[in-house]
C-alpha cells in the first residue's frame, strides 16, 4: 500500500469511529443521563455535533488528499465521495433546520414532538458510516 492510501486508511477509520461513537452512542445515551433536560441535551448536543461535522470535514480533506496521492483504485474513492455526499447534505441541508428547531426549544417552543428533519440526519449518518467503512476496508485490501 502506497502512503497516500495508507493516511486516507487511517483517516477513514478514525472518521468512521467518531461518527459510531458520537452519532450512535454519545447522541442517544446523553438524555437517558439523570437531570439532562431536553434543553440541556440540546445544548450540549449542538456544540458536540459542531465539533464532530468540523473534524469531519477535516478528516475528508485529509482523506481525500492521500487519496489524490495514492493509487486507490475506484472503488474507494467512491465510497468516500458517497461518504463525503451524505457529510454535505448534512452541513448544507439538514443541521440549519436542526439548527432553527433546537433555536426554538431552547427558546422554549418545544411541542414535545420529535424532529423529522433529525430522522434525515440519522438516515445520513447510516448512509455515511457504512461508506466509511467500505472506504477503509478497500484501501486497507489495495
Amino acid at each position: 500500500m502506497d502512503a497516500g492510501s495508507s493516511v486516507a486508511a487511517a483517516a477513514t477509520f478514525v472518521w468512521l469511529g467518531m461518527v459510531l461513537a458520537i452519532s450512535f452512542l454519545e447522541a442517544p445515551l446523553k438524555f437517558r443521563a439523570p437531570g439532562i433536560t431536553i434543553p440541556l441535551g440540546l445544548g450540549i448536543g449542538r456544540l458536540v455535533f459542531l465539533a464532530l461535522n468540523s473534524v469531519e470535514m477535516v478528516l475528508a480533506v485529509v482523506v481525500a488528499v492521500g487519496l489524490g496521492t495514492g493509487s486507490p483504485g475506484t472503488g474507494p474513492v467512491v465510497a468516500f465521495v458517497v461518504a463525503v455526499l451524505a457529510l454535505a447534505v448534512q452541513l448544507v441541508v439538514v443541521r440549519p433546520r436542526l439548527a432553527k428547531r433546537s433555536e426554538a426549544v431552547l427558546a422554549g417552543a418545544y411541542d414535545g414532538k420529535r424532529s423529522s428533519t433529525h430522522l434525515f440526519y440519522v438516515g445520513l449518518e447510516l448512509v455515511k458510516a457504512p461508506a466509511l467503512l467500505v472506504a477503509g476496508v478497500l484501501l486497507l485490501a489495495h
